[in-house]
C-alpha cells in the first residue's frame, strides 16, 4: 500500500466515524428525548429491562450513548441501580444491529434483489432523499431525517472506501504476518480493548473490523478475540462519564464493566476450552462482514441470557468494589439531582427534566405563598421559619436552573425543545420572584404580631375573597407551565386584571373605614402592603403565562400582549372578566 492507499483508508475512516456521529446525533435530536423518557419509566422487569436497552440501542445506534444515559439516570435518583442493570445489557444485544446493517455490504449474487441490497446501490438513493429532505423540506423532522439518512449515506461511503483502500493489502506478506499475532487470544482481545476504547465506539470498531475483511487476511482465530476485547473497551465511556458522579452512578458503570469482563471471560475460556477436544472447524476459514456480524450477536445474547440471572450477584460485586464513604453520603437535594451534566448530551431528555424541576420550583413558590398567607389568621414562627426556608431553596433552584438552562442553549436543539427552553428561561425568575414575595407578606404579619395588631372581621373577609383569587391565579399559571396549556395561559390575564381591580376596590373599602373610625392608619399601611404583594404576585403570574403563549415570538413584550389580547378578542376577555368578577365578590 503507497502513501496514497493511507490517505484513502484515512479518507474512508474518517467519513464512516463522522457520519456515524452525525447519524447517531440525528437520531437522538428526532426522538426529542422520547426514548429517554420511556428507559425512566419501563425499566421495573428485568426482562423488559433488557428488550427497552436493546431497542434503543438499535435506534441511536449507541451502546455508549445508551450506557452514559443510564449511568445519569442513576446519578439523579431517577433510577435505581437494579433497574439499570438490565438496560445496559440490552445495550450490548442493541449495538449489534450496526454490523448487521454493515454486513450489507459482503452481499454477492447476480440476482436484481441481491444487488439492491447492497449499500453501494441503495446508498446513494438514500443520499438524495437527503439532500432533498434538507435543502428543499422546511419541517425539523424532514430535517433531521434528512441528516439521518446522509449520516448513514457517509458512513457507508466510509465503510466502502476503507474496504477499497486496504484491499490491495490481502497481497502483502508483512500484513498478514500482523495478523497472525492476533490469532493469540489475549492479544487479540487487547488489540479490541484498545481499539474500542480509543475511538469509544464499539460498532465503529467492528465495523473497522468488517472492512478489513475485504483483504482476506481475517480469519474466525484473529476476529473472535478482537471482538471480545471491543465489548470491554467500550466500558471505557461509561467509566469516564461516572468520574465525579455519585456512588450509585459509579456501580452502574462498574456493572457494565463487570458484566463485560465477566461475558468475555466465561465465553472465552468455554470458546477454547471446547476447541481443545472439539476443534472448531471454522477457526480459519476467512471471515465474512455477515460472520462478523454472527458472532458480535452471539456473544451478547449468549452473555446475557447467563448474567441477566444474575444481575444480583453483579450488583453485589459493584457495591462491594465502590464502597459507602462519609463523603459520598453528602446529598445533594433530590429536585435538583436531575439536572445532570451527562443530559446535556441528550438535549431532548435534558430539557423535560428542566421542565420537571421549574415546575416543581413555580408549586413550591405557589404553595409558599399561600403558607404566608394563612400567616394572617394565626401566627405560626415554624411556618414563618419554613416560609424563609422553602424561599431559600427556591432561590438555589433558580441558580442552578439558570446555569443549566445557559448550558442546554448553546446545543444544537429542536424547533420544539427551543420552545420550551425558551419559556423556562423567561419564567424562572417571575417564579423565584413569587416565592421572594410570600416572605414580604410573612415580614408584614409578622410586624402586626410584634405590635399584638389584627384587621377587623370585615378586612379579614375581604382578604379571604382577595386571597383564594390569587390561589387561583397561581394554580392556572403552574398548571398551564406543567402542562403548556395556552388555553390555561390565557385565563391567567382577565383573573390578573380582575385583582388589579380587586386591590384599587379593597384600598377604597379601608378608606371608609378609616373616615368612620374603624380601622387605624397603621393598620391601613400593613394592609395596602399585603394587597399590594397579592397584585405584584399576580403580575409575575401574567408574565409566565405571556410567556407560555407568546413563545414563538422571540421579541415578545409583556406589557404590550396584555393590551393585544384585550383587543383581539375583547367580547371573550370581557366575559372571562365577568365571569371572575361574579366568582370573587367582596363582601
Amino acid at each position: 500500500m503507497d502513501i496514497f492507499g493511507v490517505l484513502s483508508m484515512i479518507g474512508g475512516l474518517s467519513l464512516f466515524l463522522y457520519g456515524m456521529h452525525v447519524m447517531g446525533e440525528a437520531l437522538a435530536k428526532m426522538s426529542g428525548g422520547k426514548l429517554e423518557q420511556i428507559l425512566e419509566k419501563l425499566t421495573s422487569n428485568k426482562g423488559m429491562a433488557v428488550l427497552l436497552g436493546a431497542g434503543v440501542t438499535a435506534v441511536i445506534q449507541s451502546s455508549s450513548a445508551t450506557t452514559v444515559m443510564v449511568v445519569g439516570f442513576v446519578n439523579s435518583g431517577i433510577m435505581k441501580l437494579r433497574q439499570a442493570i438490565g438496560i445496559i445489557m440490552g445495550a450490548n444485544i442493541g449495538t449489534t444491529i450496526t454490523s448487521w446493517i454493515l454486513s450489507l455490504s459482503g452481499l454477492e449474487g447476480d440476482n436484481i434483489f441481491v444487488k439492491l441490497l447492497k449499500p453501494t446501490s441503495f446508498t446513494p438513493i438514500l443520499a438524495l432523499i437527503g439532500v432533498v429532505f434538507l435543502v428543499f423540506m422546511k419541517s425539523e423532522k424532514k430535517h433531521n431525517l434528512g441528516t439521518i439518512l446522509l449520516g448513514f449515506s457517509v458512513l457507508m461511503f466510509g465503510m466502502n472506501a476503507m474496504s477499497s483502500a486496504v484491499e490491495p493489502l490481502r497481497d502483502v506478506p508483512e500484513f498478514r504476518n500482523i495478523l497472525t499475532m492476533f490469532e493469540n487470544p489475549i492479544l487479540g482481545m487487547l488489540a479490541g480493548l484498545v481499539l474500542t476504547a480509543v475511538i469509544q465506539s464499539s460498532s465503529a470498531s467492528v465495523g473497522i473490523l468488517q472492512s478489513l475483511c475485504v483483504t482476506g487476511a481475517i480469519t474466525y482465530a484473529n476476529a473472535v478475540p478482537i471482538i471480545m476485547g471491543q465489548n470491554i473497551g467500550t466500558c471505557i465511556t461509561a467509566i469516564i462519564s461516572s468520574l465525579g458522579a455519585s456512588k450509585d452512578a459509579k456501580r452502574a458503570a462498574a456493572v457494565h464493566f463487570y458484566f463485560n469482563v465477566l461475558g468475555t471471560t466465561i465465553f472465552m475460556v468455554l470458546f477454547y476450552l471446547i476447541n481443545v477436544f472439539v476443534p472448531w472447524p471454522f477457526l480459519n476459514d476467512v471471515a465474512g462482514e455477515a460472520g462478523i456480524a454472527v458472532v458480535h450477536t452471539t456473544f451478547n445474547v449468549l452473555a446475557t441470557v447467563v448474567l441477566l440471572p444474575l444481575s444480583g450477584a453483579l450488583e453485589y460485586l459493584a457495591v462491594k468494589t465502590i464502597k459507602d464513604k462519609d463523603e459520598d453520603d453528602k446529598e445533594q437535594d433530590a429536585v435538583l439531582q436531575v439536572l445532570d451534566p451527562i443530559f446535556l448530551d441528550q438535549p431532548g431528555f435534558a430539557i423535560a427534566q428542566c421542565q420537571k424541576v421549574a415546575v416543581h420550583m413555580a408549586k413550591a413558590s405557589r404553595d409558599v405563598v399561600m403558607e404566608a398567607i394563612s400567616l394572617i389568621d394565626a401566627y405560626d414562627e415554624e411556618k414563618a421559619a419554613h416560609v424563609r426556608y422553602v424561599e431559600d431553596k427556591v432561590d438555589v433552584y433558580e441558580d442552578e436552573l439558570g446555569s443549566y438552562l445557559l448550558k442546554l442553549s448553546l446545543k444544537d436543539l429542536s424547533h420544539d425543545d427551543s420552545q420550551t427552553l425558551s419559556t423556562l428561561l423567561h419564567s424562572v425568575g417571575d417564579i423565584e420572584r413569587i416565592s421572594d414575595l410570600s416572605v414580604d407578606i410573612l415580614l408584614g404579619v409578622e410586624q402586626m404580631y410584634k405590635k399584638e395588631q389584627k384587621f377587623s372581621k370585615k378586612a379579614m373577609a375581604e382578604l379571604a375573597v382577595y386571597g383564594n383569587a390569587l390561589k387561583d391565579i397561581l394554580d392556572l399559571t403552574v398548571s398551564a407551565l406543567e402542562n403548556n396549556d395556552k388555553d390555561k395561559a390565557l385565563m391567567v390575564q382577565p383573573l390578573e386584571d380582575l385583582i388589579d381591580n380587586m386591590n384599587k376596590e379593597l384600598k377604597k373599602r379601608h378608606v371608609k373605614r378609616l373616615k368612620k373610625g374603624k380601622c387605624t392608619i397603621e393598620l391601613g399601611i400593613s394592609l395596602s402592603d399585603i394587597t399590594d404583594t397579592y397584585e405584584r404576585i399576580s403580575d409575575h403570574c401574567s408574565n409566565i403565562a405571556v410567556c407560555i403563549i407568546q413563545v414563538d415570538d422571540d421579541d415578545f413584550e409583556a406589557h404590550g400582549y396584555r393590551k393585544e389580547q384585550k383587543l383581539a378578542d375583547d367580547a371573550w376577555f370581557a366575559k372571562k372578566y365577568d365571569e371572575f368578577e361574579a366568582q370573587y365578590m367582596l363582601p
